[in-house]
């Protein structure tokens, strides 16, 4: 016998899964009969694709047991892959995929949501120990001759040595405790695998004992007999037909293989015929999963060809941007031996996954039509939406139909169609406004001519429209335009505002000099009404948030601090009474503050706060 230790994160895992989820105790089968499922995919795959092991035989099944009494015992077998020594060490005592410590970064202490990280992150296997004191498994490997015990009391540590199996797979005895032993109970594992399983594409059998009595009144003997019985539907469910499932089949199938416990926001079945046979049901989740944005996501699509798991580890078989859709593709025209890189060069996958894409995005477009449940899937996934409309050329157009803003101009969010609706006589173009928060960019400067003319702004708050925005030039006939971006403004001018331009072209001569250094130019505005200044960007510079989130990544742009421009209100009553204002230390004050503020009103951290607040103080000093 070899005893090991457990690595430190398998302890720190235990820990949160035995004291954290206590009262969801029951997603232990859930997750064993998972494995069991994927072990049986696994070893169907290599009979279909390896001469090895195409001689074997096999009748893919997982089986139940269970003894009642003082030591309750709960038993699920399987006849899959299995594993030799290094398999047990690797998969049940060490971390084996970065997957496990993002589960322990990811968890909340809110049991619901825990309890379904545990199924995303793959670590479902500990999860017994919420109800057993002890866990055996005995495994062999197909086409090996010997077989290992694991043994552990989730604690310490585990134990392996040789022990006897007949044939490959495993099975997994735990002793139950305390919290387990209700689930030593034929109704109760029914129960569980119904809810859970029952759409398991393998079948699960209960051996059980059911008593019965033979005799005459007065002299019934007690007879116990042994019997085995199937507890699951064990089908393709995506191969039934739609006009037979109800929602509720459709939602309990999504809970079987997801690990999700609400109902998803909605499903997409295609059944398709003729030159290209195929069956794909995909789920739309109601809640984000918590590893949506982290770079090594969980793929959540599984790939069968003619009901045989390929795989659900490729990323390629949906766009990246369509990351939170979960479901199954499944091709009897696909090849059965297939590696990772003839899959990306398939042609009928890649068609297959061009139609996919087509049916998602149609079928989210016909939920619009349903605002509340739109703007529910809106706020889960519009970020990722919004990477598609960057990424996917072909399916740019049919996306900006799915994109909501929020806007000057109406409560809730608003799209590119509405907003065109709204248009105000001779209105060209579409404007838009970035920056970090919703409430700075309501009341920033930059709105007040907008807001004077009747003209709606979106406003685009989130980091990522940074970098969408400026690729999505026009919509339809109409052209976006920012108005954080120095143009923006120049055709609304109008010959008064001209005018204004030239009489104070030599106030601007000076605060330029002023602010040598620190701007690109200095210019009059049209833009503002109540204020005295702001900063925009050039044309074909990136925004002040822009920078910033480029400083963040630790990026230069081009190896030289782009400067901002500085507008000033010509008709504001703090530039009227700079114009007559002679150059030296108070001019220049004035100056800066007028830039620093605008810095500030767009969200930019100033370079030197205690100068401002120096300048600040000084200009409020000679006013009292």
């Amino acid at each position: 016998m070899t005893q090991h230790v457990f690595q430190t994160e398998v302890n720190q895992l235990l820990h949160l899964i035995i004291h954290s989820l206590y009262s969801h105790k029951e997603i232990f089968l859930r997750e064993l009969i998972s494995n069991a499922s994927d072990a049986l995919d696994k070893l169907k795959y290599l009979t279909l694709t390896e001469d090895n092991f195409k001689k074997l035989s096999f009748d893919p099944r997982i089986d139940i047991a269970f003894e009642e009494g003082d030591n309750p015992t709960l038993t699920i077998s399987d006849n899959g892959i299995g594993m030799n020594k290094q398999d047990l060490i690797d998969n049940l005592g060490t971390i084996a995929r970065s997957g496990t410590k993002n589960f322990i970064d990811a968890f909340t202490g809110d049991e619901k949501k825990d309890s379904n990280l545990i199924g995303q992150f793959g670590v479902g296997f500990y999860s017994c120990y919420m109800i057993a004191d002890n866990v055996t498994v005995i495994s062999k490997k197909a086409g090996e001759d010997e077989a290992f015990q694991w043994t552990s009391d989730g604690k310490s540590g585990f134990d392996i040595k040789k022990a006897e199996r007949e044939s490959f797979g495993t099975t997994i005895k735990l002793e139950l405790n305390d919290n387990g032993k209700e689930y030593a109970n034929k109704w109760q594992i029914e129960k569980i695998v119904k809810k859970y399983s029952n759409h398991i594409p393998f079948s699960i059998f209960l051996t059980f004992e059911e008593t019965k009595y033979e005799g005459k009144e007065g002299d019934k003997k007690e007879i116990k007999e042994e019997k085995t019985e199937k507890i699951n539907s064990a089908s393709a469910f995506w191969q039934r037909s739609k006009n037979e499932i109800k929602i509720k089949e459709y939602n309990d199938f999504y809970k079987s293989f997801s690990g999700d416990y609400e109902d998803p926001l909605m499903h997409i079945h295609t059944q398709a015929e003729g030159t290209l046979e195929y069956s794909t049901l995909f789920y739309i989740p109601s809640k984000a999963s918590v590893d949506l944005f982290y770079a090594e996501y969980q793929s959540g699509v599984k790939l069968y060809v003619d009901r045989v798991f390929i795989t659900e580890d490729d990323k390629e078989l949906l766009p990246g941007y369509l990351r939170f859709v979960k479901g199954v593709i499944d091709s009897s025209d696909l090849p059965l031996n297939v590696s990772r890189e003839i899959l990306q060069q398939n042609r009928v996958l890649a068609k297959i996954k061009s139609n996919s894409v087509k049916k998602i995005i149609s079928e989210l477009k016909t939920l619009t039509k349903k605002d509340k449940k739109y703007i529910a899937f809106w706020e889960q996934f519009g970020r990722p939406i919004k990477e598609g409309i960057y990424q996917d050329f072909e399916n740019k157009e049919d996306l900006l139909e799915l994109v909501r803003f929020k806007s000057t101009k109406v409560d809730g969010y608003t799209s590119f169609a509405d907003y065109i609706s709204r248009l105000e006589v001779d209105q060209k173009h579409i404007y838009f406004i970035t920056g970090a928060k919703e409430s700075t960019l309501r009341n920033s400067p930059l709105l007040e001519l907008y807001k004077k003319k009747g003209l709606e702004v979106l406003i685009l708050d989130d980091e990522i429209d940074e970098i969408v925005f400026p690729a999505i030039q026009k919509y339809k006939d109409n052209e976006l335009k920012s108005v954080n971006r120095s143009d923006s403004a120049e055709d609304l001018k109008s010959d008064e505002d001209k005018d204004d331009e030239k009489a104070i072209e030599p106030l601007i001569k000076k605060i330029n000099s002023v602010l040598k250094g620190k701007v690109k130019a200095v210019k009059a505005s049209t833009r503002l009404s109540d204020s005295p200044s702001c900063i925009v960007a050039d044309s074909n510079d990136p925004t002040a948030q822009m920078q910033e989130m480029l400083k963040a990544m630790g990026q230069t742009t081009m190896g030289e601090e782009i400067k901002p421009i500085l507008e000033i209100n010509p008709n504001h009553p703090i530039v009227k009474k700079m114009s007559s204002m002679k150059m030296g230390k108070a001019f220049d004050e004035v100056a800066e503050l007028l830039f620093e503020q605008a810095l500030l009103l767009e969200g930019v951290k100033l370079d030197n706060p205690a100068e401002f607040v120096n300048r600040l103080n000084s200009v409020l000093k000679k006013s009292l």
